[in-house]
């Protein structure tokens, strides 16, 4: 009987020292919880112009625009270039005739996600021999490497195309001074009769 009153009182001292072990814990841990961070009075921290959310999405336009132009017969064999800026498309390259063109845009405005679509287009002119195509590629080159080799443009993300020695310029830039740059650098380069620039700022 002694021993049976001695074990019991030994296992309710042990629940006992259990029970309060749990509850400190349980207080340390309500403690140390990290507390929601509050903005403090008066911040003038300037919001986000743009969130991973929106670009994530424009990525998603750019490709599905990409994938309506290559599935549309009439028009799959030319080389869109596709940027787009808060669901605004621009479409840029060469075309062969006016009605292509025309197409281009209507199947680019029936994209889920595409608000307007701006159209940068040119309609191919003359013959090109592939002497000409190899010189126009050289000054693509040119142009694309004096922006990445200039502080103020490398990181600009420009498309550059070239046609017969015209320059064409598009794509989205932060301001109006990245577009006088980028005309700029385009001019000097050898090879570039004229530059056309179509590139818009991001809103």
């Amino acid at each position: 009987m002694g021993i049976f009153m001695k074990t019991s009182h030994t296992f309710t001292t042990q629940r006992a020292l259990l029970g309060g072990l749990s509850i400190a814990f349980l207080a340390f841990s309500i403690g140390c919880s990290p507390k929601a961070t509050e903005p403090s009075a008066g911040s003038t921290t300037p919001a986000a112009t743009s969130t991973m959310g929106s670009e994530i999405d424009d990525s998603v336009v750019t490709t599905s625009v990409k994938a309506a132009l290559m599935a549309e017969e009439s028009i799959k064999s030319i080389d869109f270039k596709v940027e787009t800026n808060k669901g605004v498309v621009q479409l840029s390259g060469f075309s062969n005739d006016a009605a292509q063109i025309e197409r281009a845009v209507a199947v680019a405005k029936s994209v889920s996600g595409v608000k307007d679509v701006q159209n940068r287009m040119s309609i191919k002119t003359g013959a090109t021999t592939m002497g000409g195509n190899v010189d126009d590629t050289m000054i693509t080159g040119r142009v694309k490497a004096a922006m990445l080799a200039d502080a103020d443009a490398k990181s600009l993300d420009i498309s550059v195309e070239t046609r017969k020695g015209e320059v064409i310029l598009s794509g989205f830039v932060a301001n109006n001074s990245q577009i006088g740059i980028a005309e700029k650098l385009a001019a000097k380069q050898e090879g570039v009769k004229t530059v056309r620039n179509e590139l818009s700022v991001r809103k």
